[in-house]
């Protein structure tokens, strides 16, 4: 006699997840899914490339791209086996140096070019599109994708941040699907899927007041700097704000997390996935990053989706969504002892919090501006060009300062982009 654990959940519809919501077991016996991992050389990406070697044939990568690591790229090809071998890599930089992959190119197509990654993403052979390209160079693959009805898995927040109602719009147009990687909205995607509701049809989209959600919480490690005064905040090195103290990640995103620009990219990115305004979102700051994110009821009831800060787990729950299968991320040790702090965030301290508020409100391209400027500050911080606490203010000074649309184009949006780049330079120089 053989049993399955099932993890049945509600059938729920909103725009981030078109269909039945439910999360369950999935056996050998399922056919595998072919992945299109974007960014490969990345954190995100090799993580992916983690879960997809483990996954014994279940998922197999059909497509993997870079920007410019070549080298990095051509050491992910030698790692894997003849037979998993991709069918195409894509270099989106022309001027990157393609000769490391020059001993694959009897086996696997080489791509170059953004038009060239989109056109591939297109491909019906691809089942699922992992989109882990830092920052707003993700936005036209993940919009490629969705135009063609894929299922994307989303670990480039940039993109949601962007262009949250046209992702939103072409998943729901062509019948595409975004799930959440990030280890916060994974916790609230798992959160709602535990939360057993029945609905006559569930096609219908529900609000978040029909399921009786009254907040969302996303809970922040408080970076590096959680305790330091303001003071202490002026003269922090490059050096200090790259010691995160949980997570390992990009520089760009440790950045992020150092300023909590992070969490005010994940509201925005919040307020999109889960159709919530953003006088219902939440952060707390809690240190040990078990829990990863929260969902509270009207009837006060709190659902909390813990396990260690690995990126596995939500990687590896995106790509065989919705099934569950046997993890290889860390799991939380219960013979041990642990200790759960959860603090209110300090908004003086961290004033980028209040930005993600207020973007999520205003939508349109307050998301592009802000990405956008965040993304040039962040560089001209690392580049020894920028004061840390300079970040969050030179953002907040473009957002104020920008021509407000409140429906754009993809055209508008990347035309806002490379203004506030500009304004950031600007700001820069002048200094």
């Amino acid at each position: 006699m053989s049993w399955k654990p099932e993890y049945p959940g509600m059938p729920l519809t909103i725009p981030a997840f078109p269909g039945t919501v439910s999360l369950h077991y999935m056996d050998n016996s399922s056919s595998p899914r072919r992945v299109a991992v974007l960014g490969s050389s990345g954190s995100i990406g090799q993580s992916s490339l983690e879960v997809i070697a483990k996954s014994k044939g279940q998922l197999v990568p059909l497509l993997l791209s870079v920007h410019r690591q070549t080298d990095i790229l051509a050491q992910q090809l030698r790692q894997l086996s003849p037979e998993h071998l991709p069918r195409w890599i894509a270099v989106t930089d022309e001027t990157a140096d393609r000769s490391p992959l020059e001993e694959f190119a009897k086996n696997i197509e080489i791509a170059v070019g953004h038009e060239a990654l989109c056109e591939l993403v297109r491909h019906r052979d691809i089942d699922i599109v992992l989109s882990a390209i830092v920052g707003s160079a993700g936005l036209t693959s993940t919009l490629a994708a969705l135009e063609s009805g894929k299922t994307v898995a989303l670990a480039n927040k940039e993109s949601l941040v962007m262009g949250g109602k046209l992702l939103t719009d072409l998943a729901q147009k062509h019948g595409g699907r975004l799930i959440p990687v990030d280890s916060e909205h994974s916790a609230i995607m798992q959160a709602l899927c535990s939360w057993r509701m029945e609905f006559a049809d569930a096609t219908v989209r529900r609000s978040v007041d029909d399921l009786g959600i009254a907040k969302i919480i996303l809970t922040a490690s408080g970076g590096p700097f959680r305790t330091k005064s303001q003071p202490e905040l002026e003269n922090v090195s490059v050096a200090e704000a790259l010691a995160h103290p949980t997570w390992k990640m990009g520089k760009k995103i440790t950045i992020d997390s150092a300023t909590l620009m992070n969490k005010a990219l994940e509201i925005i990115e919040t307020r999109w996935f889960f159709d919530v305004p953003a006088e219902k979102i939440d952060v707390v700051i809690h240190p040990q990053s078990l829990i990863h994110s929260m969902v509270e009821f009207i009837d006060g009831s709190v659902i909390a989706q813990m396990s260690p800060p690995d990126m596995r787990l939500p990687i590896q729950l995106a790509l065989y969504y919705p099934h569950r299968v046997l993890g290889i991320a860390s799991k939380i040790d219960w013979t041990k002892m642990q200790s759960l702090e959860l603090y209110p965030p300090d908004f003086d301290r961290f004033p980028a919090l209040l930005l993600g508020l207020e973007v999520a409100a205003s939508g349109g391209t307050a998301g592009a501006v802000i990405n956008a400027a965040n993304e040039s500050a962040v560089s001209a911080f690392l580049a020894g060009r920028l004061p840390f606490l300079d970040i969050v203010k030179v953002c907040r000074l473009v957002l104020e300062h920008h021509h407000f649309e409140s429906a754009p184009t993809l055209e508008q949006l990347l035309a806002i982009d490379r203004w506030a780049r500009g304004e950031v330079e600007r700001f820069v120089d002048r200094r």
